[in-house]
């Protein structure tokens, strides 16, 4: 099995306009290890230095780091750089199990409460209407993985900004334009209608410039997928966006439910001036291949 090592640079900068007398946040962007993913460096930079730096594991087993700055500022920075090594392979479809997908069934707790409704992911009549025909009864869950993915990916266009996290499955449908964390909530939202359980995983894919052009520092972004309980194989990830099975170009930070459950970084900040401005700038490139990383 071939292993790719990847070198992860992901940074926050918030500007504001009025003194800012103390933040406190929490960051989901530390890497898990998995049995095919290992976590070989990790670190969380914060600026100002913080008071108070912590790491925790969450619910669902996600590593999380707070923090908190109590000198007043006017920007806040927060980095984290990860080197990763992914073995990841991608099942052949003939490989799955071809169970259907109105057989799945489980007792596992955790895999039973990605069947239920959660803050950002509410099945609905726009959302049944969308994927109907894909749930033939009988019809095995790999094939209506497939064809879910597929017809997301063809049918929804990818427009940046057109969404925020709150937009609904049902907002996605009218519009036709989102992100995404957009077509991740849609295709857990058609699988959970179905009992199917699904969830949602934040992390990374490796990017490629188009013919002649280089590689845009900074240009990566956070990226999200779904993945599929499947009895026999186990949580088989999907990435609509993309429209294809994760393989080793992807880097897993963690998973929940929906996006609710796992933002890059949430916070509060207490000043007396309002607004903000918000940059992120994200790297994932081949170990060694950036001395800036």
């Amino acid at each position: 099995m071939s292993a790719s090592t990847w070198d992860l640079v992901h940074r926050t900068v918030y500007t504001y306009p009025d003194d800012v007398t103390e933040s406190y946040g929490r960051t989901v962007l530390t890497p898990r290890d998995l049995d095919d993913q290992r976590r070989l460096a990790h670190t969380v930079d914060v600026s100002p230095a913080p008071a108070d730096l912590a790491e925790e594991v969450d619910y669902f087993g996600n590593v999380s780091t707070y923090f908190a700055v109590t000198v007043p500022h006017r920007q806040l920075v927060v980095t984290a750089r990860s080197q990763v090594e992914v073995t990841r392979t991608v099942p052949a479809p003939g490989d799955l199990p071809a169970t259907a997908w109105d057989e799945i069934s489980t007792d596992d707790l955790t895999v039973c409460e990605m069947l239920l409704p959660s803050a950002q992911v509410a099945p609905d009549a726009a959302v049944r209407s969308f994927v109907g025909d894909l749930f033939t009864p009988g019809r095995p869950l790999r094939e209506v993985v497939t064809d879910l993915s597929h017809t997301i990916a063809t049918t929804l266009s990818y427009q940046t900004g057109s969404t925020t996290v709150h937009t609904t499955q049902a907002e996605l449908l009218a519009q036709g334009t989102g992100v995404c964390q957009d077509f991740a909530h849609l295709a857990i939202a058609a699988l959970r209608a179905h009992q199917v359980p699904a969830r949602y995983v934040s992390g990374y894919v490796e990017t490629r410039p188009g013919p002649g052009r280089d590689k845009l520092r900074g240009a990566d972004a956070s990226h999200a997928w779904f993945s599929v309980w499947l009895p026999g194989y186990g949580w088989w990830d999907v990435d609509p966006t993309n429209d294809q099975t994760v393989d080793a170009r992807y880097v897993v930070l963690g998973w929940g439910r929906d996006y609710h459950d796992i933002p890059p970084l949430r916070g509060v900040i207490f000043t007396e001036g309002t607004g903000s401005t918000l940059e992120v700038a994200v790297d994932l490139v081949p170990a060694g291949t950036d001395p800036y990383l």
